[in-house]
């Protein structure tokens, strides 16, 4: 009899554990999902880039630079529902702005440009990090965002002055001096005339 008393205890403690497990495992499911939805909201509501140019220099290139015009579409078709399809985005961005370092066009393939290009591309595969790591940091990934855009506008402002720059004309004289500047068409030193000495007149007078 007492065994049997001991076996109906030692089964309802049993019986007992597993229930507060899975009361725990479920809070912990409930907590963890709350802290997700917050994640996606966070994400979601930051989730605007600048996907249209901000100058005309900007909108000229996306007929002529594919790359360009990819990047900027890329940008502007928002993912929805799961910060699972934020993650495939963010994956599909940072491929098109490495790409951007492709078929620059000839004006734009200056270090003003390709220095803007290339932090635009670092901070864009920061946010692709982030986004994707086990624990999403979201204030990390939101401001990333804002710091893109920021260099969206910064990339697309140094194209305009480039642009601006060239239009500039040059004053007369000034691709003649911009040519003595430079070295590469110095003449050699083996092609300079010797310098003959010159003769000195013995009857000039003499300065004590």
């Amino acid at each position: 009899m007492k065994y049997k008393i001991s076996l109906f205890l030692l089964l309802i403690f049993v019986l007992n554990s597993c229930q507060n497990q899975d009361e725990k495992r479920l809070a912990e499911n409930a907590k963890e999902a709350k802290k997700n939805e917050i994640i996606f909201n966070n994400i979601n509501k930051a989730w605007k880039f600048i996907d249209e140019p901000i100058n005309e220099v900007a909108e000229q290139k996306l007929s002529s630079w594919t790359e360009w015009r990819d990047f900027l579409k890329e940008l502007g078709d928002k993912p929805r529902k799961t910060i699972g399809a934020f993650q495939k985005k963010s994956a599909a961005i940072s491929k098109k702005a490495m790409a951007l370092n492709n078929n620059i066009p000839a004006e734009f393939n200056v270090p003003q440009i390709k220095s803007r290009i290339s932090i635009l591309i670092t901070k864009v595969k920061m946010m692709d990090l982030f986004i994707n790591l086990s624990t999403i940091p979201d204030e990390k990934v939101t401001f990333l965002i804002g710091d893109i855009n920021k260099e969206l506008v910064s990339l697309e402002r140094q194209m305009d002055q480039v642009v601006a720059k060239s239009k500039i004309p040059k004053e007369e004289g000034e691709e003649d001096f911009l040519r003595m500047l430079d070295t590469t068409r110095a003449i050699p030193s083996g092609n300079l005339a010797p310098i003959l000495p010159q003769k000195i007149d013995k009857n000039l007078p003499k300065v004590e």
